[in-house]
C-alpha cells in the first residue's frame, strides 16, 4: 500500500511545532584554534622577506650604493716643472688677431678678370704671368725650363663661403712656390704665397690648409694655414720626428767635413801557415827549384823548441817556364807553429 503524501501547508499557516523547535534550538559549534594559522602566516612572511633581501642583494636597485671594496690609489697628473725658474724666458708664440696683420691687404691681380664666382674656368698660367709677386725663377718655369713644372690647379673652399679657391704650384729649379687665389667680384686676390721644399705634401681639413715638408731624412715640418678674413695666415707649425734627429748638438757638428767618414782601414796580412801533418810538401816554382817547408830548431821557440823554415829542393825535369804541378791538397799541421820571440 503506497504511503500517503505529506499534507500540504496552506500559505500563511504556522509551521508545525517540531519544525519550530528545530529552528529555535540553539546551535553549538566547537571553538576554532588560530595558532597554526598564525605560525603559517609568519613563516610565509619570513620567506618573502628573505627572497626580497636576496633579490635586492643580487641585482641592486637603481641608485643604490654598493661597496666594491677599497678604492684604487689615484695618481695626480704630471705637470711641467721648469728648470732655472728664476731666469726670464721668452713668451710663447701668439698668432695675430684676425684682420690685424702687419702686412698690407692683398691687391687684385692686374689685368685679370674672372668670368664669374667659379674659378675653375680661369687660365692658371695667365694668372701667374700677370701676378707681380711671381719671381723670375717662376717665370722661367712658365716658359718651360728644364727640371721645372707648373702643376695642374686644384680647387678647394679655403674661406668657408662655399666657393672654391684656386690653388697653383710652380716647381722651380730650387723650391716649389704655392699660390692661392680667391674671387672678389670679378677680380682675383692672392691670399697666400709660400715656398715649400720639393717632395712636399698638401691637404685640406675642412677649410684649413696643411702643408707637409720633408725637412730632413728623419723629420717632417707641417704648417697649418687658416682664413683670417683677409688672407690665409699661418696658425701653427709642427716638427714631427720619424727617427733619430741629427743636427747641431744632436750627435753632429753641423759641418759635413767635421763628421768623420767611414773609410776602410789598413789591410792586415796574415802570415803563411806552414804545412800541417806528416812530411812538408814542396811548392814548385819556375826555374827547376822547389821550396819545401821543413821544421828547424830555433832558440827561444815556443813549445817543442822548433820553428819552420823554407829550404830549396831540387826537382828533376823541371825547366824554366815548366813548373811541376803541385800536390792536389797540401796537408796542414794539427797545431799552429809557435811564434818566434824577438
Amino acid at each position: 500500500m503506497a504511503a500517503s503524501p505529506p499534507p500540504r501547508r496552506r500559505a500563511g499557516a504556522a509551521p508545525p511545532r517540531a519544525a519550530r523547535a528545530a529552528t529555535t534550538a540553539p546551535v553549538t559549534t566547537a571553538p576554532m584554534t588560530t595558532a597554526p594559522m598564525t605560525t603559517a602566516l609568519s613563516a610565509l612572511l619570513a620567506g618573502l622577506a628573505a627572497l626580497a633581501a636576496f633579490l635586492l642583494t643580487a641585482c641592486g636597485a637603481p641608485g643604490e650604493l654598493r661597496d666594491h671594496g677599497p678604492a684604487r690609489q689615484v695618481t695626480p697628473p704630471t705637470v711641467p716643472q721648469p728648470l732655472w725658474s728664476g731666469l726670464a724666458v721668452a713668451p710663447p708664440p701668439t698668432s695675430p688677431a684676425p684682420g690685424r696683420s702687419s702686412e698690407p691687404p692683398p691687391q687684385p691681380v692686374p689685368d685679370v678678370t674672372a668670368p664669374g664666382p667659379d674659378l675653375t674656368a680661369v687660365d692658371v698660367r695667365a694668372v701667374l704671368a700677370k701676378d707681380p709677386a711671381v719671381s723670375q725663377d717662376e717665370r722661367r718655369a712658365l716658359d718651360g725650363c728644364p727640371d721645372c713644372e707648373v702643376r695642374a690647379p686644384e680647387f678647394r673652399d679655403l674661406t668657408g663661403d662655399g666657393r672654391p679657391e684656386l690653388i697653383a704650384a710652380v716647381g722651380t729649379v730650387g723650391p716649389v712656390v704655392l699660390h692661392v687665389y680667391t674671387a672678389s667680384g670679378d677680380r682675383l686676390l692672392p691670399v697666400l704665397r709660400v715656398q715649400v721644399l720639393k717632395g712636399f705634401g698638401a691637404e685640406t681639413v675642412g677649410a684649413d690648409l696643411w702643408l707637409h715638408e720633408p725637412t730632413t731624412v728623419t723629420t717632417r715640418t707641417s704648417s697649418h694655414y687658416r682664413w683670417d678674413g683677409t688672407r690665409l695666415s699661418l696658425l701653427e707649425q709642427r716638427v714631427e720626428g720619424i727617427g733619430p734627429v741629427t743636427g747641431p748638438g744632436q750627435g753632429s757638428t753641423g759641418d759635413p767635413e767635421a763628421t768623420p767618414a767611414t773609410t776602410p782601414g789598413p789591410k792586415v796580412s796574415r802570415p803563411l801557415e806552414p804545412p800541417t801533418t806528416g812530411r812538408p810538401q814542396p811548392v814548385p816554382v819556375p826555374g827547376g827549384t822547389a821550396w819545401a817547408v821543413t821544421p828547424q830548431p830555433q832558440s827561444g821557440a815556443g813549445v817543442g823548441g822548433s820553428g819552420w823554415a823554407a829550404t830549396p829542393q831540387p826537382q828533376s825535369g823541371a825547366g824554366l817556364g815548366a813548373p811541376r804541378p803541385a800536390a792536389s791538397q797540401p796537408a796542414r799541421p794539427t797545431a799552429a807553429p809557435p811564434e818566434a820571440k824577438p
